[in-house]
């Protein structure tokens, strides 16, 4: 439920703060896609990090969440999170002047996976 929430939402425009229906920013957009799966996450990508358990990257499952920091070591710095939807692709908001998309995972500042689960 969450992935088909998420992309329901491809090509709207990423917008610092915002949380749909029309636009998102990162944590936004994954925000939207857990509330339709009926799990609430909080607003900001460095919360969400601790919303479930750590997933290894060599155990992904799509609905996964992958987060992003200026130090990968240091998950007081994530400033990025998407949405992983399989075969090594996520959707995602990247950044003012893009808009929602499924692109390809990268590693680089890679932080980190987490899977959200209900009363986390």
């Amino acid at each position: 439920q969450a992935i088909a929430e998420a992309m329901a939402h491809l090509g709207a425009p990423y917008v610092w703060g915002a949380t749909g229906p029309d636009s998102f920013d990162c944590s936004g957009l994954t925000l939207t896609a857990y509330r339709a799966a009926g799990i609430a996450l909080p607003r900001t990508a460095e919360q969400q990090y601790f919303s479930g358990p750590q997933v290894a990257l060599g155990d992904l499952a799509p609905g996964d969440l992958l987060f992003w920091g200026y130090d990968p070591n240091d998950p007081a710095t994530i400033h990025h999170v998407a949405l992983y939807v399989g075969k090594g692709l996520m959707i995602a908001a990247p950044h003012t002047g893009d808009v929602v998309k499924v692109e390809p995972v990268y590693l680089d500042g890679f932080v980190g996976a987490v899977r959200p689960s209900v009363g986390m």
